[in-house]
């Protein structure tokens, strides 16, 4: 599983989003993961439009292995769901 992160500079879930997609590659629950930052590549909320096929309103729109689930609570819930994140068990 493959996660890309379109983000913006300043944005703290963009930040929250990276955080949490670093947690699970070191953890080996994904393959990867990439961040791209929106004004440096010139993306506007209207390209990713195209892309989702819905309105974008905010960032960041996350992509899984590239379907897009939303933006950081929707990758949060994905992440609880599917049990991606098992919390560390204490002997």
């Amino acid at each position: 599983m493959f996660v890309v992160i379109f983000g913006r500079p300043g944005c703290p879930y963009c930040v929250f989003a990276n955080e949490l997609a670093s947690r699970l590659q070191n953890a080996g629950a994904i393959e990867g993961f990439r961040y791209v930052d929106i004004q440096a590549e010139g993306i506007t909320k209207a390209d990713l439009e195209k892309t989702i096929g819905r309105p974008v309103h905010t960032v960041p729109q996350i992509f899984i292995d590239e379907t897009p689930i939303g933006g950081y609570t929707e990758f949060e819930s994905y992440v609880r769901q599917h049990r991606l994140l098992e919390p560390a068990r204490s002997v």
